[in-house]
């Protein structure tokens, strides 16, 4: 077996480990949550260099629990799959303890930010990280897993509102729920690789419960919840044009993304999974980023 990493090649692995460049597909939508929230509440999008960082860090922290989790929590089902094999903990390279607190430095550094963003982000916190952890166990008893990671994602722009605010409000509602669909969605697509094997080990997916074909078309529906939510949130806060030109754009990479994928067809599965949807969470945080700059859009209820 290969012998656990050490210096500055563990660092590597715990970043590969947590795949830490995949904090592109939530990150920007948390950036619009902020933005939104700080000028709900102060009237300008930018709630500050201090505020900023502990949302980065908050995020940023969650999701490295999350993820360290779900490597601890899969190892043995790692081990055997094909596909997920060479994961750190079953190829050995890092040992069952060394993920062990790595995970218990993440938790708390992620509520040591939550402490010093407000009060509502502390009591919130550990429902927060509750949910993101939630995820990795749900495979194993119900096919809507797919439904508990979108929701996982979704919590990110709702809690950076209430850390740029202190409150809560009914656009962030729907920016939530938007993130909840379209991370479903394009994980009902990436579980498809998975059909085979997850049916053979008793492990629950939309694609096993349903098949493939039907699948798709849920995850059709997903994000097609997905475009219906972030408009409804851009008309609950009052968005400007560029900010519904975001969601143009994102309904049209979704689109995109649905006509990659074939039942009987998954070689472009990775291209779907990782280069689109980057340019979703991306491309929507650009237009809202240039919307705020043409003018900080006035919240309504």
């Amino acid at each position: 077996m290969t012998s656990a990493a050490t210096g500055g090649k563990a660092l590597r692995t715990y970043l590969e480990m947590i795949k830490f460049e995949h904090s592109i597909f939530a990150l920007p939508f948390a950036m619009v949550g902020m933005m939104w929230g700080s000028c709900a509440s102060r009237g300008t999008a930018w709630p500050g260099f201090q505020v900023f960082a502990l949302i980065v860090i908050a995020m940023v922290s969650c999701r490295s629990a999350a993820m360290a989790y779900n490597r601890i929590a899969d190892r043995d089902i790692d081990a055997i799959n094909p596909r997920t094999k060479m994961r750190a903990i079953p190829a050995g390279l890092l040992e069952l303890k060394q993920v062990n607190l790595f995970f218990y430095a993440s938790c708390l550094i992620f509520f040591i930010a939550a402490a010093l963003i407000n009060p509502l982000a502390l009591k919130l916190s550990p429902f927060a990280l509750g949910i993101t952890l939630f995820y990795s166990r749900t495979k194993r008893f119900t096919p809507l897993c797919h439904i508990f990671l979108g929701l996982a994602m979704g919590v990110a722009p709702a809690a950076a509102w209430i850390a740029s605010s202190g409150t809560l409000g009914t656009p962030i509602i729907w920016l939530t729920v938007a993130v909840l669909g379209w991370g479903a969605g394009f994980d009902v697509i990436y579980s498809l690789q998975d059909e085979d094997f997850d049916r053979e080990n008793n492990l629950k997916s939309i694609p096993v419960a349903v098949g493939k074909s039907r699948a798709l078309f849920i995850s059709r529906l997903l994000h097609l919840l997905c475009v219906v939510c972030l408009t409804m949130g851009g008309i609950a806060f009052g968005a400007g044009t560029l900010y519904f030109a975001g969601v143009i754009l994102v309904a049209g990479l979704l689109v995109f993304e649905q006509s990659l994928v074939k039942p009987n067809d998954l070689s472009r599965v990775n291209m779907a999974f990782f280069t689109l949807n980057g340019y979703v969470s991306l491309g929507l945080f650009a237009f809202v980023l240039a919307d705020q700059l043409a003018g900080c859009a006035r919240w309504v209820l």
